[in-house]
């Protein structure tokens, strides 16, 4: 572990920051060059305290998980988070993991849409960020671990998962999440985290096997989606979709046609709270 280094190019990426690069609001008295330290702490989920403690040389040697919380903090670069790691004195994570760490330019679009439900989902249909408002709309998808933090696993092992869909719609849905699937399990491999997840539902799922088995590919959701929300009941939105560069990340974002019930509802997202995680 490089203290010296690491905490000097934590300084420099911190400082380079702006806040409205990451969506905070700048004020009229603001002096601090770049992000405060308290800043970056909270937008990488950690203790101010910590943080600072390795800005300042001090305290243990971070281990990967929060330094993967600060690269998401500081939206840095995949080579710059193989540098933050080695700095740390740890092993570079391998790039088969890329699809964990959130492309910069695509978290700055996120950074800017706190007022409307937005997600970034990797292709193994696990989600890494989202806005507070689309953690209203959807719950808090972030925060499985294992398989579940795959939306293919939760579909076809946890009945909560499906709650965020009329039943009607369920079925096109298993076929497009299982479609979707099978194209990622056929571009990664049978050593992929893909292939763990087709092993895993081939074993639990009776619907996922008969599903899996009509070998449907290139389904895909209709941008125009149904949404079902305990208090606001139906939604009916819109879904633009960005990818990145490399095509393993998308940007999912969640809007109304203007003047409609579902536009209205929408706007009640803020004063329902967030929804239980039950996705």
């Amino acid at each position: 572990m490089d203290r010296v280094q690491l905490a000097d190019f934590l300084r420099t990426r911190r400082e380079a920051l702006q806040p409205e690069d990451v969506g905070l609001p700048r004020g009229p008295r603001r002096r601090t060059r770049g992000l405060r330290r308290e800043e970056v702490a909270a937008l990488s989920g950690m203790s101010t305290d910590y943080y600072t403690r390795i800005e300042q040389q001090r305290g243990p040697q971070p281990s990967e998980p929060m330094l993967a919380a600060i690269a998401r903090g500081l939206h840095l670069s995949l080579e710059e988070r193989e540098h933050l790691f080695l700095l740390a004195g740890h092993s570079a994570p391998r790039r088969a993991l890329a699809a964990d760490h959130v492309d910069p330019g695509v978290m700055r679009i996120l950074d800017r849409l706190d007022d409307t439900p937005a997600q970034i989902v990797n292709a193994m249909g696990e989600t890494l960020r989202q806005t507070r408002p689309a953690v209203a709309l959807l719950g808090d998808e972030t925060g499985f671990t294992g398989l579940e933090r795959s939306t293919f696993y939760r579909w076809f092992t946890d009945p909560l998962a499906r709650r965020v869909y009329p039943e009607q719609d369920h079925p096109r849905h298993s076929r497009v999440f299982a479609s979707q699937l099978r194209a990622v399990y056929s571009r990664l491999g049978e050593e992929s985290r893909a292939a763990e997840i087709v092993d895993a539902l081939l074993a639990a799922s009776e619907e996922f096997r008969a599903v899996w088995g009509a070998h449907e590919i290139g389904m895909v959701h209709s941008s125009q989606k149904r949404l079902s929300h305990p208090d606001l009941g139906i939604l009916e939105l819109h879904c633009q979709v960005l990818h990145d560069d490399s095509q393993s990340q998308a940007l999912l974002v969640f809007t109304a046609t203007p003047g409609s019930a579902s536009h209205e509802k929408l706007r009640l997202l803020s004063v329902t709270g967030d929804r239980s995680p039950v996705l």
